[in-house]
């Protein structure tokens, strides 16, 4: 369209030059062709002006394709490359110049996250190789990312297996082996699973996964032991080079209090590293039944699915009522489960947050999310709300509240979807999120539960009743839906006690990568939390020095952080007076100083050539960093990319552009006074 305008413009301007020239030529202008042509100039710009007011401009820009080095600088890679380090860098750099000359190279680290740090410290103390690959895709997936050269020993111990990993981009992935795929003699523990309470007098489960490689013919067995005594051993026998077994330990609840379980394999023989060969477990044994509310909005089938799961355990006392019948006091409740409470009729959010009891919010029709949003206090959970729509849930793998029951997979790919009033459930950071939903905005939390001074839970929709009654019908029971239900409530009153002044670790066992927190609660008469004394408390470590520290203020408790600390068993004391009573708390904690870089040793070549292959790559081993630039320089699907940028342009906002009518017009006047005054 704007084609037809410049022509228009043109056509009338060059009429009103001609017409400029004719009339000059008789009056005898010595030149009519200059003035013809500063008029039509002058015309020209005029009408552009109101016909075409916009330009469009187009620009082409040639975008070179990224090449990203990925380069693992965990601990465990230098370990892998040995006395070849210097070799390695040398061939790195000289491939890295390489390529620059025709693509845009770019260097970065990872070990646990990603950084831009030297490449060749070897010093960081875990390896995900997924979330470095994750973000190289979101940050240069819209770039032309055309490689990605991952230099890696293979060995991740911290997030997804890449193999299972879902790309989103279409760039080559090529792998560098860091070390000999020679494996060695090596006995380990990869994992534990523990709920982290029980209850008296009841039985439970500590289950561990042991992997063993180039062991075959050992006959021995995994060991429990509680202070230094043996408890359980579970022999098994190793008849092949790569052996993998869960081992499962059946425990008697018999003594309250917090329990340090130890499991250990005993060495095989010519076994080097046997630092992965031991694992610390710790599990709190109540004495007390929970007493357990359910109130409802209305009568509903998921009332007595809840009653039913919860009742079927001693250690639980379940009370159900209907809104109007809520008690006027819950103080002897330890977990109050809410189904479509608060409503539109029954508006107790107030109530609720004076209450200080761990909440569980069955989200249904009747519930008013408004009034749920106004607990933050409680749930630090935002919800939106929405029609009634089905919602499958999907486990969320990730998950470590509490040990999952083994067959929670297969049981829920079989399970009806509930039904949802709510969307864009936005989890606070560190919520356990125990089932997740698709919606169109993303993949949301729909059963989550949040630890903190008051524990509390969200299950995002209604028809938990039917998931009991579909776990029966394809596996004859439904024990996997009924032990979610109680580990939700068992995580809700893990801190319910009734003692008055308590000290709270977010985890018994800690890495000596990382700091050590702890948290405080101290109870007044109403059982509200309060800070206004000081709190102590001495840290005792294995070989018994004691530290002393006293705990900061936060909201309405108390938080501490004593750092990074040593390997090695904790004991600890902490005490405040409130006023005339001197309470105290006490218990345990253990630091790892089993570095992740050492549970697993060795490259491992078939992940890094599967996924070189799966991603349109090639692999190599050190000898083999020069071919990959003729790799590369090869790959047809590496090229520049031509970008069109268009830019509009608007003539008004040029002050130039009406500088030049105004010289040409005032060109064209100057020169008709000066000849006609001759």
């Amino acid at each position: 369209m704007q084609l037809i305008y410049w022509l228009f413009a043109f056509l009338i301007a060059f009429g009103a030059a001609f017409w400029v020239y004719l009339a000059d030529k008789r009056r005898a202008v010595p030149y009519p062709w200059l003035t013809s042509l500063l008029r039509g100039i002058v015309v020209l710009t005029v009408v552009l002006l109101v016909l075409v007011p916009d330009i469009v401009i187009n620009k082409n820009v040639t975008e070179q394709p990224v090449v990203l080095l990925l380069q693992d600088n965990s601990t465990s890679a230098g370990i892998a490359l040995g006395d070849d380090s210097a070799i390695y860098r040398k061939n790195m750099e000289a491939l890295s110049q390489k390529l620059a000359g025709k693509y845009r190279v770019v260097q970065w680290s990872f070990g646990g996250d990603v950084g831009k740090d030297s490449f060749y410290l070897f010093s960081r103390p875990a390896t995900d190789i997924s979330a470095a690959l994750a973000r190289a895709e979101e940050y240069y997936g819209m770039q032309n990312l055309g490689a990605v050269v991952l230099a890696s020993d293979g060995r991740f111990n911290q997030g997804v297996n890449p193999a299972f990993r879902q790309s989103s981009g279409n760039f080559s992935l090529y792998t560098i082996a860091l070390g000999d795929s020679t494996r060695e003699k090596d006995l380990r523990i990869s994992r534990t699973y523990a709920n982290r309470t029980a209850t008296i007098n009841t039985s439970f489960e500590i289950r561990t996964d042991v992997i063993a490689e180039l062991c075959s013919g050992y006959n021995q067995g995994a060991v429990l032991q509680e202070g230094g005594e043996v408890l359980l051993t579970i022999p098994f026998q190793v008849k092949s080079d790569r052996f993998d077994r869960s081992i499962s330990f059946s425990v008697k609840a018999d003594k309250a209090g917090v329990h340090h379980y130890v499991i250990t394999l005993p060495k095989a023989e010519g076994e080097k590293n046997v630092t992965n060969n031991r694992r610390d477990v710790f599990v709190e044994i109540v004495d007390e039944k929970k007493k357990v509310l359910i109130a409802s909005a209305a009568p509903h089938p998921d009332v007595n699915a809840f009653k039913d799961a919860l009742s079927s355990l001693e250690s639980h006392e379940v009370t159900i009522c209907s809104a109007e019948n809520f008690p006027a006091s819950v103080s002897n409740y330890d977990v109050i489960i809410l189904h479509g409470l608060p409503s539109a009729r029954h508006r107790m959010g107030p109530f609720l947050g004076a209450a200080h009891k761990p909440l569980w919010f069955i989200l249904t029709s009747q519930s008013d999310i408004t009034a749920i949003n106004g607990l933050k206090q409680i749930t630090h959970i935002g919800i939106a709300a929405a029609a009634g729509h089905d919602i499958a849930l999907s486990f969320h793998s990730p998950f470590n509240a509490f040990t999952v029951p083994q067959r929670i997979q297969a049981v829920t790919d079989k399970m009806p979807p509930l039904v949802a009033y709510s969307s864009n459930i936005m989890a606070a950071p560190g919520t356990n999120i125990l089932f997740t939903q698709r919606t169109p905005a993303g993949v949301m939390p729909a059963w989550m539960m949040q630890q903190g001074s008051v524990p509390s839970a969200i299950l995002a929709g209604e028809g938990i009743w039917r998931w009991r009654m579909y776990e029966f019908k394809h596996f004859d029971e439904h024990n996997v839906i009924d032990e979610c239900i109680r580990q939700t409530v068992a995580f809700l009153c893990a801190n319910t006690g009734e003692r008055q002044f308590n000290v709270i670790l977010p985890r018994h066992i800690w890495s000596d990568q990382e700091a050590v927190s702890m948290n405080a609660i101290l109870l007044n008469a109403s059982n509200e939390p309060i800070n206004t004394p000081d709190v102590q408390i001495t840290v005792t470590d294995s070989s018994g020095r004691a530290q002393e520290y006293t705990f900061e203020r936060s909201g309405t408790g108390y938080n501490l952080n004593i750092g990074i600390r040593a390997g090695g068993r904790y004991t600890y004391t902490a005490r405040t007076n409130y006023g005339s009573k001197a309470l105290s708390a006490s218990g345990t904690f253990v630091v790892e100083s089993v570095p992740l870089e050492l549970m697993e040793t060795g490259a491992d070549y078939h992940l890094l050539y599967d996924l070189a292959q799966k991603n349109k790559g090639t692999f190599a081993t050190l000898s083999g960093i020069p071919s990959l630039y003729d790799s590369i320089i090869s790959n047809a699907n590496i090229k520049p990319v031509i970008q069109t940028n268009t830019e509009t342009v608007p003539l008004v906002d040029r002050k130039w552009y009406f500088l030049i009518i105004l010289i040409v017009a005032v060109a064209e006047w100057l020169l008709r006074k000066y000849w006609l005054a001759q």
